[in-house]
Protein backbone atom coordinates (compact mmCIF):
# COMPACT_ATOMS: atom_id res chain seq x y z
CA UNK A 1 0.00 0.00 0.00
CA UNK A 2 1.23 3.50 -0.86
CA UNK A 3 0.03 6.69 0.75
CA UNK A 4 -0.02 9.92 -1.20
CA UNK A 5 0.16 13.09 0.85
CA UNK A 6 -0.62 16.22 -1.11
CA UNK A 7 0.59 19.38 0.60
CA UNK A 8 -1.18 22.48 -0.63
CA UNK A 9 -0.16 26.08 -0.12
CA UNK A 10 -3.49 27.88 -0.25
CA UNK A 11 -4.57 31.49 -0.27
CA UNK A 12 -5.69 32.07 3.34
CA UNK A 13 -8.46 34.40 2.17
CA UNK A 14 -9.95 31.57 0.08
CA UNK A 15 -10.17 28.75 2.61
CA UNK A 16 -13.89 28.31 1.88
CA UNK A 17 -13.11 27.66 -1.79
CA UNK A 18 -10.51 25.07 -0.80
CA UNK A 19 -13.05 23.36 1.46
CA UNK A 20 -15.55 23.18 -1.42
CA UNK A 21 -12.80 21.69 -3.60
CA UNK A 22 -11.93 19.14 -0.89
CA UNK A 23 -15.55 18.03 -0.43
CA UNK A 24 -15.82 17.42 -4.16
CA UNK A 25 -12.67 15.28 -4.15
CA UNK A 26 -14.30 13.43 -1.25
CA UNK A 27 -16.84 12.16 -3.79
CA UNK A 28 -14.50 11.66 -6.76
CA UNK A 29 -11.46 10.00 -5.22
CA UNK A 30 -13.18 6.90 -3.75
CA UNK A 31 -15.32 6.22 -6.80
CA UNK A 32 -12.27 6.30 -9.06
CA UNK A 33 -10.22 3.73 -7.17
CA UNK A 34 -8.27 5.31 -4.30
CA UNK A 35 -8.96 5.08 -0.57
CA UNK A 36 -9.42 8.62 0.71
CA UNK A 37 -8.05 9.24 4.19
CA UNK A 38 -9.20 12.85 4.10
CA UNK A 39 -8.67 16.47 3.21
CA UNK A 40 -7.49 18.81 5.93
CA UNK A 41 -7.75 22.60 5.98
CA UNK A 42 -5.95 24.99 8.35
CA UNK A 43 -7.55 25.90 11.67
CA UNK A 44 -4.70 26.79 14.06
CA UNK A 45 -1.10 27.67 13.34
CA UNK A 46 -0.37 28.05 9.64
CA UNK A 47 -3.20 29.57 7.66
CA UNK A 48 -1.78 28.46 4.32
CA UNK A 49 -1.05 24.72 4.66
CA UNK A 50 -3.68 22.14 3.73
CA UNK A 51 -3.43 18.42 2.98
CA UNK A 52 -5.12 15.70 0.98
CA UNK A 53 -4.24 12.11 1.89
CA UNK A 54 -5.20 8.90 0.14
CA UNK A 55 -4.01 5.32 -0.34
CA UNK A 56 -3.52 3.23 -3.47
CA UNK A 57 -2.35 -0.35 -3.74
CA UNK A 58 0.73 0.44 -5.85
CA UNK A 59 1.94 2.77 -8.60
CA UNK A 60 0.11 0.80 -11.29
CA UNK A 61 -3.14 1.27 -9.34
CA UNK A 62 -2.31 4.96 -9.06
CA UNK A 63 -1.93 5.25 -12.83
CA UNK A 64 -5.29 3.53 -13.34
CA UNK A 65 -6.88 5.81 -10.73
CA UNK A 66 -5.46 8.94 -12.42
CA UNK A 67 -6.83 7.81 -15.81
CA UNK A 68 -10.30 7.26 -14.32
CA UNK A 69 -10.16 10.58 -12.48
CA UNK A 70 -9.19 12.41 -15.68
CA UNK A 71 -12.36 11.16 -17.37
CA UNK A 72 -14.66 11.79 -14.40
CA UNK A 73 -16.90 14.79 -15.22
CA UNK A 74 -17.03 15.98 -11.60
CA UNK A 75 -13.25 15.59 -11.29
CA UNK A 76 -12.69 17.69 -14.43
CA UNK A 77 -15.15 20.27 -13.12
CA UNK A 78 -13.33 20.42 -9.77
CA UNK A 79 -9.96 20.91 -11.45
CA UNK A 80 -11.44 23.75 -13.54
CA UNK A 81 -12.91 25.28 -10.37
CA UNK A 82 -9.45 25.35 -8.77
CA UNK A 83 -7.93 26.95 -11.87
CA UNK A 84 -10.67 29.62 -12.03
CA UNK A 85 -10.76 30.46 -8.32
CA UNK A 86 -6.95 30.32 -7.92
CA UNK A 87 -6.99 29.37 -4.23
CA UNK A 88 -4.11 26.88 -4.59
CA UNK A 89 -0.72 28.57 -4.66
CA UNK A 90 1.28 25.34 -4.94
CA UNK A 91 0.81 21.62 -4.63
CA UNK A 92 3.40 18.95 -3.78
CA UNK A 93 2.93 15.18 -3.64
CA UNK A 94 4.88 12.86 -1.36
CA UNK A 95 4.59 9.08 -1.62
CA UNK A 96 5.08 7.06 1.54
CA UNK A 97 4.96 3.36 2.34
CA UNK A 98 3.84 2.31 5.80
CA UNK A 99 6.62 0.34 7.48
CA UNK A 100 5.36 -0.33 11.00
CA UNK A 101 3.13 -3.24 9.96
CA UNK A 102 5.27 -6.17 8.85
Amino acid sequence: MLTCIIQYQIDPTKRAQFETYARTWGQCIPRNGAELIGYFAPREGSSTLAYGIYNVENLAAYEAYRAKLASDPLGRQNYAYAMTERFIRSEDRTWLARVDQG
